[in-house]
């Protein structure tokens, strides 16, 4: 679900910072932990990925044609029926 590369991007860019600040420290023991850290968070956020976001949005835009398409038929059949119901 989560894109491995931009997960490990942020992580290089959080270890840097890290040897930054704190040079000598145990750069791979940081770097799992900050990986971690980020991958639990973004699994809490429920995030999905744009292959997913497309094809619902896909479904959504279809769906609101179909539905768009119905309430006109709804409305030619209410004029229609308004109309024999008109005659004397």
């Amino acid at each position: 679900m989560i894109n491995h590369k931009i997960l490990e991007g942020i992580s290089e860019q959080i270890g840097q910072l890290f040897d930054q600040t704190r040079p000598g420290s145990a750069e791979s023991e940081i770097r799992q932990q900050i990986n971690a850290l980020l991958l639990s968070a973004f699994r809490r956020m429920d995030l999905v990925t744009r292959e997913e976001f497309d094809a619902q949005s896909a479904v959504l835009a279809r769906s609101r044609a179909k539905l768009e398409q119905l309430q006109s038929e709804l409305e030619q059949l209410e004029k229609k029926v308004g109309q024999t119901v008109n005659k004397p």
